[in-house]
């Protein structure tokens, strides 16, 4: 990270280039440099458990290294440990064929292709998964998919060949037993990137967020992961890491923000003083510090927890850390922008792109309300039983 990446940082981003039409994107040549000395290195697929596949870690172990990646937006992929293409890979490891795996885990595991996951949908609220309306609807030998995505992060890379696209299968169905996910190559007929959506002006090239149009793509029915109606299922194997990854990196930005705001704090000068001692300045900094440290502690009790009892046994403490974690390094952030007065807001820091960024955490894998009341009904669970038993 200090050799390399962060020094590589600036020309990275002088070499994209962040306009709507997504056609237009290259992948900046330093990337494949910078991955190619992360390969030789062995600083390849950390995010993998398995050893047959990755680094081996335990998500403890993994925790430190994700929140180092974390301090640059570039970092993640220069290790092949970017999203979505960990929790794609994750996916096909857990819930793969052997085909599946030949045809496009071997691919992504090398960092030669990426991907992106489509569930998310623009006509109705996907905070609740169940409202989806797109179909994957099984004829013959093959799956019929219809409807519009929109989020579907990483389709505008000029790399991205593989699509997961989530789709109802069977409304008769149990309610979680309805949907089914596919594997799509980009290429397929009646596949079509609509546009590229926005995150607050810029367009994230040249990875990209776009929106995605379905028509009649028909792909063979051994396409379907592990099976028909699955998709809950898998989705929500694919989310547990898949957050608290989020976080590991989320906290490297705000460790990074601090150290901006520190360092801004020290060399400006203001009214004959150093920042540092106007105003509650120094709070700031104080109050920092101690909320990053609260929130990697509860990340790394998450990670631990994941590692003794799996994502499930963990439910609450992963969505204590998805509502916590985003929100403390919004507010240092913020208050690092703040201290570099205009020069904050513009890209010659990367503050502004980390607040954008990281806002979106928020909504992101569950908005925040969604956890909350999923931590407020585990623990009222805990007493429930006892409130039945006293009456």
């Amino acid at each position: 990270m200090q050799e390399h990446v962060l020094p590589g940082e600036v020309k990275y981003c002088s070499e994209v280039r962040n306009v709507a039409d997504w056609r237009t994107w290259e992948q900046p040549s330093i990337m494949e440099e910078l991955k190619a000395k992360a390969r030789a290195a062995g600083l390849w697929n950390l995010f993998l458990p398995e050893k047959e596949y990755g680094a081996g870690l335990t998500n403890v172990e993994y925790a430190p290294l994700a929140e180092m990646m974390g301090r640059c937006s570039i970092a993640p992929e220069v290790f092949n440990c970017n999203p979505p293409d960990t929790g794609n890979m994750e996916v096909l490891v857990k819930y793969g064929s052997e085909e599946q795996k030949r045809l496009w885990l071997k691919a992504l595991l090398a960092g030669d292709i990426r991907s992106a996951f489509c569930m998310t949908e623009p006509g109705v609220a996907s905070s609740d998964a169940t409202n989806m309306q797109a179909t994957a609807v099984i004829e013959g030998e093959h799956v019929v998919l219809n409807g519009r995505k929109w989020w579907s992060s990483g389709v505008g890379h000029p790399n991205c060949r593989l699509l997961i696209f989530m789709g109802l299968t069977d409304c008769a169905a149990e309610k979680y037993r309805q949907h089914s996910m596919v594997l799509v190559p980009l290429s397929t007929p009646g596949v079509e990137i609509v546009r590229m959506v926005p995150v607050f002006g810029g367009y994230d090239a040249p990875f990209g967020h776009g929106e995605v149009s379905f028509r009649n793509v028909r792909v063979p029915v051994d396409n379907i992961i592990a099976g028909p109606g699955r998709g809950f299922e898998i989705a929500q194997g694919r989310l547990g890491p898949g957050r608290i990854h989020h976080c590991m990196r989320t906290l490297g930005a705000a460790e990074r923000a601090l150290e901006l705001l520190c360092r801004r704090s020290l060399a400006r000068v203001a009214f004959s003083r150093p920042l540092v001692e106007l105003g509650g300045n120094a709070d700031v900094i104080a109050n920092a510090r101690i909320l990053i440290e609260q929130a990697r502690l509860l990340t790394l009790k998450a990670a631990w927890m994941i590692d003794q009892v799996g994502a499930k046994g963990a439910k609450s403490e992963i969505s204590q850390i998805k509502v916590v974690v985003p929100n403390i390094a919004l507010a240092i952030i913020d208050q690092a922008i703040q201290m570099h007065g205009a020069a904050g807001v513009s890209e010659d820091f990367p503050l502004a792109e980390m607040f954008a960024s990281i806002r979106t955490l928020r909504i992101a894998d569950g908005p925040d309300e969604v956890h909350r009341a999923l931590i407020a009904r585990l623990e009222l669970g805990k007493y429930k039983a006892k409130n039945s038993d006293a009456a």
